[in-house]
């Protein structure tokens, strides 16, 4: 409007000083026609002149209104708020105490996932490759021959090939077995608040240099059901990919143009005719894992901070066996690799805080006092510490920043300070302590028994000498242990339930049930995590996973439905019939799909390909890659 008005100012002024212009030479005609001739000449050239400009002038007012409308429009739809005033004129508001500044990521929403005819999501955008790899989740057809207990190559390879020609056509399985009562109905969306469950600034008598930047809510939410099925956490993905992004850089890197790129090539990998280490079948899209795996081995570079002291930081020997060792053998081969290590921040992509949740508990929590304030006080001064020191932090809001942690309080104790970065938990609940799928990491929970020799005891029985139907043994932790042995200790000889089983040396009966049992419960205990699920696939076995809201391992990438029984807990008093109600065909592809997937579960001395080192490190690579927001 402003344009417009100032070209109407302009025609106004011209048209009267040409009509004065004109009147001056007609009366000057009449006195002297020679001179007055040449006067009018000349005034007709300036009006000539004069004219032309104007009409320059029109089209230039013509062209910035066209340019301001295109520029209005695609702010519009670009801008995280969802129009231009509230966008152009909202920046983040954060009190100053001190010098620092925290930065935290907030979010923009853009169009959530497609939905198909049956309400089941279709994979489009940031969550799929390119051509027909839409969802190749769960594209199970196992229609294929075997003899006796070993299944027939032939007839995988007939099923994975049909999985990856047509991944659309997944089947929709009617077996309740496989994910326990899901409902296809709506699709459940993250209610995901950047900052997650930081919803509190740092009090005013706190005299941290850390302050929290409040959240910005994203459109687009919709309530979760009480339990979260697998395929509804899959959707959530999928929203969570297309809703919600880590804050924009402060000022930009050549690292943010290599994610973005990174994220261009996966998203259009080339299909894989094939491969003889992996097995489409296990995978939601093997294209896209396999273009991401090769990236971060050709470009990812991780800083370790120096900062902190032994030995809750930089001592992973302190953690290397037992159910927490998870963190330990990761920050072991992290600190040594020479491969993705670097020296030197700016080359970063990623930032590793190396602390041990374990230790952190073991040294510092008062027994039987219930109260965790000193250890989230603790990682809070370290934050301060290294925010003050360095700005890695805030030119990303710590959304490049992460840790990996397997004790059961570490979501609890990071939730609050370090919500923004990438946290790898154990304790992967959807529904408590701020868990976000999509950014934070389920960490596989690992009990090791040898830390000189991680592989011991690997592998089990062929599946006709597993005699069995199902085994579970331990301490009666949490709510629903205490109902699973109400319902089936001493029931039934096909279901062996126990409690905690008597000593034994190197722990013989408890290995030699997993061995030969087809299915090995993995029953949740305080939280949803147990590493009974690791352990089942360590000894092939094909997990029955009872813990409702668990986000399993890997869960961006791997298909668990193809070698994994999901079970409600509502439902455990019909387990035994949930589970003869599988085929066998059925129970043979599944435990064949154990052993195939079994490399990504192993801890090996010194890493290797696709072991559960690399994978670990590519889910935090993986989640980075897609929340990147170009600066």
């Amino acid at each position: 409007m402003l344009c417009y008005t100032s070209g109407i100012k302009s025609w106004r002024k011209l048209t009267n000083r040409s009509a004065m212009a004109a009147a001056a030479a007609a009366a000057a005609l009449q006195q002297d026609p020679c001179v007055s001739r040449y006067q009018l000449f000349k005034c007709i050239i300036t009006m000539s002149q004069e004219l032309q400009y104007l009409l320059e002038t029109k089209r230039l007012v013509s062209l910035v209104a066209v340019v301001f409308a295109l520029f209005m429009m695609f702010q519009y739809f670009e801008f995280p708020y969802g129009d231009v005033v509230s966008s152009l004129f909202s920046a983040s508001k954060a009190q100053t105490l001190g010098n620092i500044t925290r930065f935290d990521s907030s979010n923009y929403t853009k169009p959530a996932g497609i939905l198909g005819k049956d309400n089941r999501t279709i994979y489009k955008g940031d969550d799929v490759g390119s051509g027909n790899f839409e969802s190749e989740r769960n594209a199970d057809m196992d229609e294929f021959m075997e003899t006796g207990d070993d299944v027939s190559r032939e007839g995988v390879e007939e099923v994975e090939k049909a999985e990856v020609l047509a991944p659309e056509k997944a089947t929709e399985s009617g077996a309740d077995f496989l994910i326990g009562n899901v409902s296809n109905s709506n699709s459940v969306q993250d209610i995901e608040e950047p900052g997650g469950s930081q919803k509190s600034s740092v009090p005013s008598d706190n005299k941290s240099s850390i302050n929290e930047v409040p959240p910005v809510k994203g459109t687009h939410e919709r309530p979760m059901g009480e339990v979260v099925t697998i395929l509804e956490m899959h959707d959530m993905l999928v929203n969570n990919r297309a809703s919600s992004h880590s804050m924009k850089p402060r000022w930009s890197s050549t690292v943010d143009q290599e994610l973005l790129d990174a994220k261009l090539q996966i998203e259009n990998a080339p299909a894989i005719d094939n491969d003889h280490t992996l097995h489409p079948s296990l995978y939601v899209n093997i294209s896209r894992f396999k273009r991401s795996y090769d990236l971060m081995e050709k470009i990812l570079k991780v800083y370790i901070y120096k900062e902190g002291e032994k030995p809750i930081f930089h001592q992973p020997q302190a953690v290397l066996k037992g159910i927490y060792a998870s963190e330990g053998w990761f920050m072991k081969h992290m600190k040594a690799s020479k491969h993705f290590v670097t020296k030197k921040p700016k080359q970063a992509h990623l930032f590793y805080i190396p602390f041990s949740s374990r230790m952190l508990e073991e040294k510092l929590y008062v027994l039987d006092s219930h109260n965790h304030k000193n250890l989230v006080k603790y990682l809070k001064d370290y934050l301060d510490l290294i925010v003050g020191r360095y700005n890695f932090w805030n030119r990303t809001g710590g959304s490049d920043h992460f840790f990996v942690a397997c004790h059961d309080w570490a979501a609890s104790e990071t939730k609050k300070h370090m919500d923004t970065c990438i946290r790898a938990l154990c304790n992967s609940d959807v529904k408590k302590e701020g868990f976000k799928l999509g950014k934070d990491v389920a960490l596989p929970e690992t009990f090791v028994r040898s830390a000189k020799n991680p592989l011991r005891e690997f592998g089990g029985k062929p599946p006709s000498q597993r005699s069995t139907l199902a085994f579970f043994a331990g301490q009666m932790h949490g709510n629903f242990r205490p109902i699973l042995l109400q319902h089936w200790e001493n029931k039934d000889p096909d279901m062996k339930i126990f409690g905690k089983l008597p000593k034994s040396k190197n722990n013989k009966n408890y290995v030699q049930y997993m061995k030969s049992s087809k299915y090995c419960i993995c029953a949740k205990g305080y939280e949803v995590n147990s590493p009974r699920v690791v352990e089942a696939i360590f000894y092939e076995c094909v997990p029955v996973i009872i813990s409702d809201n668990f986000v399993p391992p890997f869960f961006e990438v791997l298909n668990w439905e193809s070698f994994a029984v999901f079970v409600q807990e509502k439902e455990i008093a019909n387990l035994k019939n949930i589970l003869v109600s599988i085929p066998q065909k059925r129970y043979l592809v599944m435990q064949e799909r154990v052993k195939q997937v079994q490399q990504h579960f192993l801890w090996h001395v010194k890493p290797v390909k696709y072991d559960i080192f690399h994978m670990i490190l590519h889910s935090i690579w993986y989640n980075r890659v897609f929340r990147i927001n170009p600066s």
